[in-house]
Parts: structure tokens; sequence; C-alpha cells
């Protein structure tokens, strides 16, 4: 199998860690070599964040170049339009429609930009957007995004709901596991 990249993008301390040791969980229960990368980005400071992860038979390196993600997750709109260089030809994002104010926003700067999905849809992005932060807040807790993302992310997937279940088994601490499941679950099905 060729391999295939996916990307995590979003802004720091909203669970894109998780969502990496998540599918690098899945993927590895699949007997997929994988690759990780450590988060990049000012992820302490609310800043942008990115995480690659990569499977395939044989993956060398964590680094996904441009043009070559299959996949974006996005957990903010701002953050699918600033990678969109990276989505190869043919490739999905999957975004919520949150929209969090980058400091030039908050400072008055610049203004949030306009119509994002409608912009990467006319570059010739297959956009799949969905309001995640409501799904999560429904499930129990607003820090539930990243969960309800991977659950849309798995409409792309051809593996059973019970693969992403035991990841999530694996990864999540046992106190907070029936609410992400919940919200997994709510976002495969929105």
């Amino acid at each position: 199998m060729e391999t295939k990249n996916i990307m995590i993008v979003g802004v720091g301390g909203q669970g894109s860690l998780l969502a990496s040791k998540l599918l690098g969980q899945l993927l590895v229960a699949q007997n997929y070599d994988v690759k990780v990368s450590e988060v990049h980005g000012m992820s302490q400071r609310g800043g942008s964040v990115v995480t690659y992860v990569r499977y395939g038979d044989r993956v060398a390196s964590p680094v996904i170049d441009k043009g070559e993600a299959d996949f974006i997750v996005s957990f903010e709109q701002l953050e699918a339009a600033r990678w969109l260089e990276y989505l190869k030809p043919g490739g999905q994002i999957v975004t919520s429609t949150q929209q969090i104010d980058p400091m030039p926003v908050i400072t008055g700067v610049m203004a949030y930009p306009e119509n994002l999905i409608e912009k990467m849809r006319a570059a010739g992005a297959k956009v799949d957007a969905l309001d995640c932060l409501s799904l999560a807040k429904q499930a129990g807790s607003a820090k539930a995004v990243n969960i309800v993302l991977m659950g849309r992310l798995s409409h792309y997937f051809d593996l059973p709901e019970e693969a992403w279940m035991a990841a999530l088994e694996a990864v999540v601490p046992a106190k907070f596991l029936e609410l992400n499941k919940k919200a997994f679950v709510m976002g495969k099905n929105a």
C-alpha cells in the first residue's frame, strides 16, 4: 500500500495530540507502519499547531510536504485554509466550522477572513465542514471537538466502528471514555 498522509491542524490546546495518538493507535492495530510527528507550533500559547500522521506498508519519515496530504483535519476554519497548499489534488479537508481569532484579529490589526469554506471549495478542495463544537457540547464537553472530528474522519476509512472504539479505549483515560465515545458517534453520524 502506498503511504497515506494526514495532517491535523488547529490551535494550541484543542487536543491535536490526542487526535494524532488515536489515529496512530488505530492504524498500528490495523498492521500499518505508522509515523506520528510531534506537535509543531506555539501549542502552549494558543498559536497554530500541526501534527502529521503517515501510514502504509513502510513509512520512512513522519514529515508531509506541500501537495502530499490525503487529509487535512482542522479544528478551525482559518487553520484549514492556512495549510491548504499541503493538500494533494483530490485530497479531503475535514474541518470544524469554529472560528478562533488569531492575535492579529484580537488586537484589531486584521479582520477574520470571511467565507473560508467557500473559498477553499472554489480553490478546488473537497471540504467536509461540520459544527464540531456544538456536537462536542452536546456530548458533554467542548473539549471533545477533537473526537467529534475523528468521528467525522472515520467516514473516509474502510474500518469498522469497533476498531475506532478500541483505539479510543487505548488512548483515552477511563473517566472520560464514555463522553469521548459519545462525541465520536455524534461526529460520525452528523
